[in-house]
């Protein structure tokens, strides 16, 4: 990352399952004073609606900026306006795919798309599960282009206690690809330690 790189960072969220990564990924800024750009689907806000109750301006009073998804001419849109990057949380395969051919029918494809053309950091949280041959060559093209595919995994080594666990250190994994650290993130080494596991966690002999 250029040392002269504001502290801002464009957070997208699609129509997927998993809205909770978006909106946390929104407060982990916060926390973090990273000036955050959201830009978000009508699917994402019927998501949001089913899996939280919360409201699209609920959702965008989270952001510092929030844009419309037709806001073609919104500052994300531009390689001029200098970010650290772009997560998509979630990433919905619809989304991934127009971002893989160029083809950007929207904002938040088309900041994705500028991201990758600066060279910049592009993170998708796809959320799909299984992965068909199509859905494996997209990944792959992307990753040729200089995205990083990251699917919200469960780390079980930290022992979360909850969903909400899970999250946060999905969270901030994925925080970290963009040199942010934040406290969400148990990381081993520091806050597990080998061998320290709790009873509950340990495997009983066979």
């Amino acid at each position: 990352m250029l040392p002269d790189t504001p502290e801002r960072m464009i957070v997208g969220i699609s129509g997927a399952s998993g809205v909770i990564y978006g909106l946390r990924a929104l407060e982990a800024l916060s926390a973090i004073g990273v000036e955050s750009h959201l830009v978000a689907t009508k699917a994402a806000e019927m998501t949001l609606s089913y899996e939280t109750g919360m409201k699209p301006s609920e959702l965008r009073a989270r952001a510092d900026h929030a844009y419309k998804l037709p806001d073609v001419g919104a500052p994300i849109s531009s390689g001029s306006f200098k970010t650290r990057g772009m997560l998509i949380a979630p990433c919905s395969v619809r989304t991934m795919s127009e971002i893989a051919t160029g083809v950007t029918s929207s904002l938040l494809t088309r900041a994705a798309d500028v991201v990758l053309k600066e060279r910049r950091r592009l993170v998708l949280m796809v959320r799909e599960t299984p992965f068909h041959l199509g859905h494996l060559r997209t990944m792959t093209q992307l990753s040729e282009m200089g995205a990083i595919i990251m699917p919200p995994l469960p780390a079980f080594y930290a022992h979360p206690k909850s969903l909400d666990d899970m999250v946060d250190q999905s969270v901030g994994r994925a925080l970290d690809l963009f040199g942010l650290s934040w406290d969400g993130t148990r990381r081993w080494g520091e806050d597990i330690k080998e061998g320290r596991r709790p009873a509950a966690a340990r495997p009983t002999s066979a």
